[in-house]
């Protein structure tokens, strides 16, 4: 079949190679070059250990901390709350624990294939110098703090079949030299891999998906259209002027600006954005496995432009002006803890998270347009399950017995 996927990040790259592998010619649109918006602004890290979706909090204290400003894990825009509200309130209900429960099922089941179906490409894509294969750490400052959350860390590893070692503050300033300063302690997840450039990553499948017969157009996604059987975008061949791209089927799968384009065609689904910034450094002491330090809300990951700091959710129009509060505060608490060089970047980068009120991606059939499927929602994680969500599409699009149960992220649930 001939068809349309619209975005080329790491979901719609991953979702376009899926397809092709199944036979299918595959014209990928978008506005950028691959690998240049959403999925390049990222920590870098295919997370295997993240098989609980980020929760509202529902502890007083911490949504006291986030209400003041004192938390760097998260900052807000006044008045942009009334707007995603809402959607805020059902991210809340799901967040309740026996909601909750049954959102980690569904999310984990998508999470343990994230290496394998990231290795069907990384050879094929000769991106194997990208990729490290040596986890991550969390970080904690205080012995409490860090106490609390090696016990949990033991229990999700023994629940989920994962690897993590619980380093004390010896083991971890032996394990980074780089650190200025002793830490408390650290849980290193061994499982996930990391990636010093996430961008060229997605640039690296999308250049496999080429080399192997996909087309690769810029264009305009909110083009799209109903025409005839099938539907149609304005794009064409960089540097030359648009032209309808036609197809009987086109993916949606647009990151954050999916919302725009399925609402253009009637689907009110609760979503928001949750936007990040980040920002490199130069220098040459990084250190050797990225690092989130927790009690600071900022993420040190090495990057092959310098130190890569990103920084926790802004809840904000997604086209308002930057405020990059979190990484000024992120950028000072870095500096306390490693030798942090000057900012390659001349003003940091500013992306969004395209989120969902349960936490789960939106992916499969559109309920009201035939041959029109969706593939997007998926908040912290679309690096690491572009590919996962990428072949279940493709397998629900060719009539395949899906690898996993698409039921719980169908757009029906919402609807």
């Amino acid at each position: 079949m001939d068809i349309i996927v619209l975005g080329a990040g790491m979901v719609g790259v991953a979702t376009a190679l899926s397809l092709q592998q199944r036979g299918h010619a595959v014209t990928l649109v978008d506005r950028a070059q691959p690998g240049r918006e959403t999925s390049y602004g990222n920590a870098g890290i295919i997370q295997r250990e993240a098989v609980r979706p980020y929760p509202f909090p529902r502890d007083v204290v911490t949504l006291a901390r986030i209400a003041t400003g004192i938390s760097n894990d998260a900052h807000y825009h006044l008045g942009a709350l009334g707007r995603i509200a809402p959607a805020l309130w059902r991210y809340w209900s799901a967040s309740a624990p026996r909601r909750y429960a049954g959102v980690v099922a569904a999310y984990s089941r998508l999470i343990v294939h994230c290496l394998t179906e990231h290795d069907a490409w990384i050879g094929p894509a000769g991106a194997d110098d990208l990729v490290h294969k040596a986890g991550w750490l969390q970080a904690y400052r205080s012995g409490p703090v860090f106490d609390t959350a090696a016990a949990l860390a033991t229990t999700v590893a023994r629940e989920h079949g994962l690897a993590c070692a619980l380093l004390d503050s010896a083991a971890l300033a032996a394990a980074l030299p780089v650190l200025k300063k002793p830490l408390a302690g650290a849980v290193h997840w061994q499982d996930p891999w990391s990636v010093r450039d996430p961008g060229e990553l997605v640039a690296r499948y999308a250049r496999l998906f080429m080399s192997r017969g996909g087309r690769f157009a810029i264009g305009d996604a909110m083009t799209l259209r109903r025409e005839g059987a099938g539907w149609a975008v304005d794009a064409g061949a960089p540097g030359q002027p648009p032209e309808a791209v036609r197809a009987a089927h086109a993916v949606i799968a647009l990151g954050p600006w999916s919302d725009a384009l399925v609402r253009g065609l009637g689907y009110r689904l609760p979503l928001f954005v949750k936007r990040g910034y980040h920002r490199h450094y130069a220098g040459e002491a990084m250190p050797g496995l990225p690092m989130l330090d927790v009690e600071r809300g900022a993420l040190l990951a090495p990057m092959a432009r310098g130190l890569r700091i990103t920084t926790g959710a802004e809840f904000a129009r997604q086209d308002a002006p930057a405020t990059p509060v979190q990484l000024a505060r992120a950028e000072a608490s870095a500096r306390e803890i490693v030798a942090l060089g000057r900012p390659v970047e001349v003003e940091p980068w500013l992306g969004a998270r395209p989120c969902t009120a349960d936490m789960l991606p939106v992916l499969g059939a559109a309920p009201r347009h035939r041959g029109l499927w969706f593939n997007f929602g998926h908040a912290h994680q679309g690096f690491t399950l572009g590919p996962v969500t990428g072949r279940l599409l493709a397998e629900l699009i060719s009539g395949e017995r899906p690898f996993v149960d698409p039921a719980p992220y169908l757009a029906q649930r919402f609807l």
